[in-house]
């Protein structure tokens, strides 16, 4: 689903990502750790578009990804790449619902269709019923489900988690690996999250080092 040869980029003339080679079934899921400033959110960024590479190639379910076409990059990412972020990014003015459904009505799909996609999404993360509720009333585990409902609702081909459970005690992190991992493998997406915790990271079926510039 996901093939990476050579990926490379610097900043400032100083090397960050080094040749790194990475490949990823349909349905797998693999934890990238490393030190901080080893370049793990940058190479979440170069995988959804959102930066340019310096040399290399990223192919997503057979197609070659592009940077440098900015138009056809944005329609790509928003069909294609689910994003969970540690902050999740929900829209406080909105309910859980229109969230949710957010990426329905960027990739155009019929208002009448989005109310049972959501509806069998929220049902997934444990969230039934929870359509009509504002971020604000969530706790941090909650948010981060309905986070991962929005990412995974239009059935993206790859899936990026950057520290999907760095702002969630013990108990609620692990309710949400179990429900990242389940959708992941339900959908038959290529998952990439990263973390620095070791408990999380051993949760994913794959576990690789960024060191040097390089994944081992």
């Amino acid at each position: 689903m996901l093939q990476v040869r050579g990926l490379a980029k610097s900043f400032a003339g100083r090397p960050l990502l080094s040749g790194v080679d990475l490949a990823v079934a349909p349905g797998e899921w693999v934890a990238i750790v490393g030190e901080s400033g080893s370049g793990k959110s940058t190479l979440l960024n170069l995988l959804a578009g959102l930066d340019r590479a310096d040399a290399g190639t990223i192919v997503v379910d057979g197609k070659a990804i592009d940077p440098a076409d900015d138009d056809a990059t944005a329609r790509w990412r928003r069909a294609h790449v689910g994003f969970v972020f540690q902050a999740f990014h929900l829209l406080p003015y909105l309910d859980v619902g229109t969230n949710v459904a957010l990426p329905l009505a960027l990739n155009g799909v019929p208002s009448r269709e989005r109310a049972p996609r959501v509806h069998e999404m929220l049902s997934r993360v444990g969230l039934a019923g929870f359509e009509a509720r504002r971020p604000a009333t969530l706790s941090g585990g909650e948010m981060q489900r309905a986070a991962i409902a929005r990412a995974l609702v239009h059935g993206p081909r790859l899936v990026l988690a950057d520290e999907p459970t760095g702002n969630l005690d013990e108990a609620n992190a692990s309710a949400v690996l179990d429900c990242l991992g389940e959708a992941v493998r339900h959908a038959r997406a290529a998952a990439l999250m990263v973390t620095h915790s070791p408990v999380a990271a051993a949760r994913a079926d794959r576990i690789v080092r960024l060191a040097g510039g390089r994944l081992a």
